[in-house]
């Protein structure tokens, strides 16, 4: 099937995808919005063409960024013309490639026990988490090249700089300038999703992905005091073209909130305004085609970056540049915002450790485990102007955005905030041994985990689900379920080697997160014991009526229940369900179908 150019005439045919030269403009820029033209400060940051170490970006005129092997290869020399500067292989993709890192330290060190002997917070910047945003990639590259051959190498005199250029290398790879339509540029963008089409950022709680535990390994030893997640979004158009949020103050790291929403965004907006840019918060449209109906205020659950480092205790930033604005504006806005990061967490590293500390020692009880949506305080939003017509093609309304700057005051906000379910805080969380896969990624998660030595003799919470609802179909590579759960106390003597999760530790929070079947990305929500609601055995139809005399002639008890559960007129009429009743009832039911292997001490 031939493939139709998108330009100005609209008839062009293609029949190669490769880019012989820069382009001036990208291929989708006439079926996208109107672009209101712009100017910075941070236009200062580039460097000519003949510059010692100008970038592949910068060189090409700020529409491209390089492919992995040019921009590996660049960054190869750079770390070797500087002391400051090493690279590290988090480990290998699914198809073969390293997933580098750059450490910027004034010290040189390159393992995590030398940045540690220096005691210096380390920001960790990463790239490419969906690959087709790329922009942090070559905002870094500009970065660390000011830092090594300019005049910022005093950014890391306080701090470190830990920079993943590209998290999915092998989406990064499969690039095109079809991809993304909704982004102005680069003109060859990524995939969205890696090699095995699982998108990263759902998968940190999960971390099936090779690139996840990678990273989440990364985490665990470098130990950075920061993380930032570069994105660009989707969606409707407006003013702002550096966005960004966190985790929210009713989560699971308030002090972090406190921290991030006053000292952070403060100056890191600030100094993108001086810059010519126009920062904001996330913005989500409640809905694309009628602004009336406000914004979305969004607590991340723990399969996203922002929601993880909230359930760990991470400062974690989520940036969103926004797709309708050029490359360079992005890339541009990207830089201001990591020199600024740098220079905040090196001026307020004590208030920054003490809230990182407090929330760790928290021990939230009770602790929420579910949410639901409610009314936040109106925003003033920097919109851009829009009519909505009818579509000759879909019959549908569609938007036109003008191109005009609007503001639109005081709109109305929801967010899921609102306390929906509660839990007493757990002590610990007793797994047995055989559930091997869900012991693992608690581990790669950094969690503490015990086997128990001997047997031991508890009385713990057991959890029983109904009303089993799975997923009508895979996502992300798991088979979903939801149920209602009711728990009753048990006196059970626990195996050696029985697995303890205690609390009453740094990831306590995260391990609630996981283990908690209610908790919006917990293991059991994922699928990992999907398994306890298969049944085995049986009982037939001849062998349990005559089971069933037998125990009412017993049991008067019983007999009274089941007079009882005849008065439900479709019960009494359902021959299998009455029959099943006394099956439930006996000796001979599974007694471990539908229970929750996981036992609780509160």
């Amino acid at each position: 099937m031939r493939k139709f150019i998108i330009s100005s005439s609209f008839t062009a045919l293609l029949y190669s995808t490769s880019v012989t030269a820069v382009a001036s403009q990208y291929i989708n820029n006439d079926i996208l919005p109107l672009l209101p033209a712009w100017q910075g400060q941070s236009e200062q940051l580039v460097v000519s063409s003949k510059h010692a170490w100008v970038t592949p970006f910068e060189q090409q005129g700020m529409m491209t960024s390089p492919s992995y092997h040019d921009t590996m290869q660049w960054l190869d020399k750079l770390v070797a013309s500087s002391p400051m500067l090493s690279k590290v292989s988090l480990g290998k993709s699914p198809q073969g490639r390293d997933i580098w890192m750059i450490v910027a330290t004034k010290e040189g060190a390159n393992s995590p026990s030398e940045l540690q002997q220096h005691k210096k917070p380390s920001v960790l910047v990463q790239a490419g988490i969906h690959s087709g945003e790329i922009d942090g990639k070559d905002a870094g590259m500009m970065l660390i090249r000011d830092i090594a051959h300019g005049n910022k190498s005093a950014l890391i005199d306080q701090v470190n700089l830990l920079f993943i250029p590209i998290l999915s290398v092998d989406g990064h790879e499969r690039s095109s300038e079809y991809n993304r339509v909704n982004q102005r540029g680069p003109i060859n963008m990524g995939w969205r999703t890696n090699a095995t089409n699982l998108n990263l950022n759902r998968d940190y709680a999960k971390a099936e992905a090779a690139e996840m535990q990678h990273l989440i390994k990364a985490i665990n030893v470098w130990q950075p005091s920061l993380y930032i997640d570069v994105h660009v979004t989707d969606g409707i158009d407006y003013q702002y073209d550096v966005t960004f949020g966190y985790n929210v103050k009713q989560g699971y790291s308030p002090r972090i909130f406190d921290w991030l929403d006053t000292t952070y965004r403060t100056e890191v907006e600030n100094a993108l305004t001086s810059q010519g840019h126009i920062p904001g918060p996330l913005v989500f449209a409640n809905d694309n085609s009628d602004m009336s109906k406000g914004l979305s205020y969004w607590n991340p659950s723990p399969r996203f970056s922002n929601g993880y480092g909230d359930a760990r205790h991470l400062p974690t930033i989520l940036i969103e540049n926004h797709s309708l604005k050029p490359f360079k504006q992005r890339v541009l806005g990207t830089y201001v915002m990591l020199e600024q990061t740098l220079k905040t967490v090196a001026k307020h590293q004590q208030t920054l450790t003490a809230a990182i500390t407090l929330d760790q020692q928290r021990q939230a009880n009770p602790i929420t485990v579910t949410w639901q949506n409610e009314n936040q305080q109106p925003w003033d939003f920097k919109g851009i102007e829009y009519t909505v017509e009818t579509s000759e093609i879909s019959g549908d309304k569609v938007v036109r955005w003008t191109g005009k700057p609007k503001l639109y005051p005081q709109l109305p906000v929801t967010g899921n905030t609102k306390i929906h379910k509660q839990i007493q805080r757990p002590k610990a969380y007793y797994i047995p041994a055989q559930w091997t896969q869900v012991i693992e990624k608690l581990a790669l998660h950094g969690i503490e985990v015990e086997p128990l030595k001997q047997a031991t003799t508890l009385t713990l919470q057991q959890t029983s689900f109904n009303q089993v609802t799975f997923g009508t179909k895979d996502y992300e590579g798991r088979q979903t379920v939801k149920a209602e759960a009711s728990s009753n106390t048990v006196t059970t003597t626990l195996a050696p080697s029985t697995i303890k999760v205690s609390t009453a530790q740094p990831l306590g929070d995260l391990a609630i997160a996981l283990l908690e079947p209610e908790a919006a990305d917990s293991l059991f929500f994922w699928g990992y014991f999907n398994t306890i609601f298969t049944r085995t055995e049986y009982i037939e139809d001849y062998a349990v009526e005559p089971l069933a005399q037998k125990m009412l002639a017993q049991d008067p008890q019983l007999k009274a229940e089941f007079n009882k559960a005849l008065q439900d007129e479709s019960f009494a009429n359902d021959s299998k369900a009455r029959l099943r009743w006394f099956y439930q009832r006996s000796p001979y039911y599974d007694n471990q179908y539908q229970v929750y292997p996981v036992l609780k001490q509160l």
